[in-house]
């Protein structure tokens, strides 16, 4: 099926593509916000601005310097995630699957010197390709089809929440494989030019349209057995979940941050123009105090993230702040849309979408029960496995 894209952006200045990674996510803001309601209203993948993103040298940010790259860290990384999502949160989202992808197998490179990450870190910095996950289809469970043939094996797979497939190159995805009576999900890499890859348009959703998270279809993909990365069993808490969780979700909630930033900013912009009444300092300090608490839960995770040492403390600690953040940056534009009155009601001022875009804070894993579920069992001594 064909999937709708937005062009790229007419631009009068050019491309900031040296220094600070946030800085070049501060040029691009004006830029991305050009085009954010167009590509909400009409269900259009923001293809253009990741033209931009890569002009920017942002593909490659996450790549560690020695193999070319920009060598970001994950709180600068983060820092330029909250920024673009300022100006597109669909696009910042998007973009948040990639870097994930891209950090992920540089801190496995770097921390625990596994050369099998290279070649793929080589050639992001190199070809500026774009990485897809599934992860919101495969989290412990997986899902999709493997079958044994003769040097490897056949794939038939959906795999829904693919956000940024039109743009994608490679997807990190798996399948399940029953074998010797038990499932074992294999994961690997998916050529998204295969013909055996399609996406389909299936991304009509609430918010976040801009993302692009069509379902992505595998019909008899051929994988041989020395692309297979990992062998695990089904619904197995795989030490592999303690360093996802730990990179992967600091980075996405930084773009449900720089969501709730923006949202904040358009409330005070209209409120001032208006005499301020008791009733709107009690709407706006409550704003506020909302998105501080936001800031301070995401500040939380990314300490987690930086002590480096993936475990199931570190899970805890950054599943913990993210139902915070989620909480709390949802509360904060529910209060600016209150504190701005019927304006905020109007898609001319972009809060509706804001509004609407936040609500995808709540779908991301853990979701508010598994969440819930893990931090008792962490109180408790109880095995944490045992919630999957």
């Amino acid at each position: 099926m064909n999937v709708t894209v937005t062009t790229a952006p007419l631009l009068t200045d050019p491309i900031l593509t040296e220094g600070p990674i946030a800085d070049r996510a501060r040029h691009l803001v004006p830029h991305l916000a050009a085009g954010a309601a167009e590509a909400d209203e009409q269900d259009r993948f923001v293809a253009g601005n990741y033209a931009l993103l890569k002009q920017a040298g942002l593909v490659e940010a996450g790549v560690p310097a020695e193999l070319g790259g920009g060598g970001a860290s994950i709180r600068e990384l983060a820092e330029m995630l909250r920024i673009l999502a300022q100006g597109c949160g669909s696009t910042a989202l998007a973009f948040s699957m990639h870097t994930h992808q891209v950090a992920i197998p540089a801190w496995r490179w770097r921390h625990q010197k596994l050369a099998a990450m290279e070649p793929l870190l080589k050639r992001i910095a190199a070809e500026r390709i774009i990485i897809l996950s599934s992860g919101g289809s495969d989290w412990i469970g997986g899902s999709g089809t493997a079958e044994r043939v003769e040097g490897g094996y056949r794939i038939t797979a959906r795999k829904v929440f693919s956000s940024g497939s039109p743009a994608g190159d490679l997807m990190m995805t798996g399948a399940v494989l029953q074998e010797d009576g038990a499932d074992h999900v294999l994961h690997f890499g998916v050529n998204m030019k295969a013909p055996e890859v399609k996406v389909l348009d299936t991304w009509h959703t609430l918010g976040m349209r801009g993302t692009g998270s069509h379902d992505v279809a595998i019909d008899g993909l051929f994988i041989p057995d020395a692309a297979v990365a990992l062998k695990r069993k089904a619904g197995e808490w795989h030490p592999l979940f303690r360093i996802i969780a730990s990179i992967a979700f600091p980075l996405v909630y930084a773009v449900y941050l720089g969501v709730a930033e923006r949202a904040r900013d358009i409330a005070v912009e209209i409120a001032r123009k208006r005499a301020p009444t008791d009733d709107t300092l009690l709407l706006a300090g409550r704003m506020d105090t909302s998105l501080r608490a936001a800031r301070l839960a995401h500040e939380w995770m990314l300490a987690a993230t930086d002590r480096n040492a993936p475990s199931e403390e570190a899970v805890n600690d950054v599943m913990t702040g993210k139902a915070l953040v989620t909480e709390h940056a949802i509360r904060t534009v529910e209060l600016a849309m209150e504190l701005a009155g019927g304006a905020g009601f109007h898609r001319r001022t972009g809060l509706e979408r804001l509004f609407r875009d936040i609500q995808g804070a709540r779908y991301h894993p853990l979701q508010a029960g598994p969440q819930a579920r893990y931090a008792g069992a962490m109180a408790l001594g109880q095995d944490v496995a045992r919630i999957f």
